[in-house]
């Protein structure tokens, strides 16, 4: 037997205001026409200075948890995916043990931005396969509108905010493709392209921590490829062919990006969740409320096989497989 990840209970939040792309010209030179053309967003999430990315994790994690008929108190670990924590220190992940009543465990944060939330599935995965935990919550939040400079509109009308999350239990498994829960995760990282996308700031250097620059071409170039290439990989390691795939659940940068993706895969765009439009790229917290969209709109149903690629700054990039 082999012991499983199964996901028990997915998660989502997303702030009540609602910026449209409008809004946003009122702001800077853009347009609707131009937003929707070059990126298929529509509108996006921003919270209020009184929600933090905690706050954000807390509500998606309480809503997973009571999907999963769980508390806070039956969780072993908690990984929070962010790069917009509430503090320099202590984890964001504290702040969530605190606010679901967790008085055990441990709790961590993982940085990898877009594809945080896929490094901090394969930390609570891999602690599950050993044994470390039998139970855990994986969190991707981002409140990217405190680093978002709202005088570049190549960037600002990009980015939104919101959490996502699912609760991980222990479950046997036959070791086979056909077991439910994570199959595999698997991640990368090349530093030589950290300057393509980072903040302006950090800690260490200038004490602020700055605002998000990208350079557009070079991130949309790999961003593809990698993406296509990293799915190729997980499933041919694990003996599963792309017709066997039943959703593309990609991390939600661009619609131009997951469009080309889906045509290097040769998935229909019929079988891709595209929230995009609806939440703009939320960074670590994409994958997983593109998942809980999903479920939430009876598209992702139990058994089905889901296929979770992402990259972003580092460069990272990765992807997992899960039977659902």
């Amino acid at each position: 037997m082999t012991l499983r990840s199964r996901i028990a209970g997915v998660g989502s939040f997303l702030p009540e205001h609602v910026s449209t792309n409008d809004d946003m010209a009122k702001i800077v030179d853009t347009s609707d026409e131009w937003i929707v053309e070059r990126t298929g967003i529509h509108v996006r999430h921003f919270a209020d200075e009184n929600t933090s990315s905690s706050v954000m994790a807390i509500k998606a994690a309480e809503q997973a948890l009571k999907a999963a008929n769980m508390t806070g108190d039956d969780l072993d670990m908690i990984v929070v995916a962010t790069i917009t924590p509430d503090k320099t220190f202590p984890s964001t992940a504290v702040y969530v043990q605190a606010g679901l009543g967790m008085k055990h465990g441990y709790a961590f944060d993982v940085s990898a931005a877009c594809s945080g939330f896929l490094y901090a599935l394969r930390a609570a995965d891999n602690a599950i396969r050993l044994g470390q935990a039998k139970t855990a919550l994986v969190v991707g939040v981002e409140t990217l509108s405190r680093i978002t400079d709202f005088k570049d509109r190549n960037t600002c009308v990009l980015f939104g905010d919101g959490a996502g999350c699912v609760v991980l239990r222990a479950e046997e498994g036959d070791g086979t493709s056909a077991d439910r829960g994570v199959l595999d995760t698997l991640i990368y990282s090349d530093g030589g392209y950290a300057p393509d996308l980072c903040a302006t700031g950090g800690p260490s250097t200038n004490h602020d921590v700055g605002y998000i620059t990208m350079n557009g071409r070079e991130v949309f170039r790999h961003a593809a490829v990698n993406m296509a290439e990293v799915s190729v990989e997980i499933l041919e390691k694990n003996g599963v062919g792309l017709d066997d795939v039943d959703w593309l659940v990609p991390h939600q940068a661009n619609i131009r990006i997951l469009e080309a993706t889906a045509k290097r895969l040769n998935i229909p765009m019929e079988k891709v969740i595209s929230t995009v439009g609806l939440h703009a790229n939320t960074s670590a917290a994409s994958i997983p409320l593109a998942l809980a969209h999903g479920v939430q709109e009876g598209k992702i149903k139990a058994g089905q096989l889901l296929l979770l690629p992402g990259m972003g700054a580092g460069f990272t990039w990765g992807a997992s497989l899960i039977r659902f």
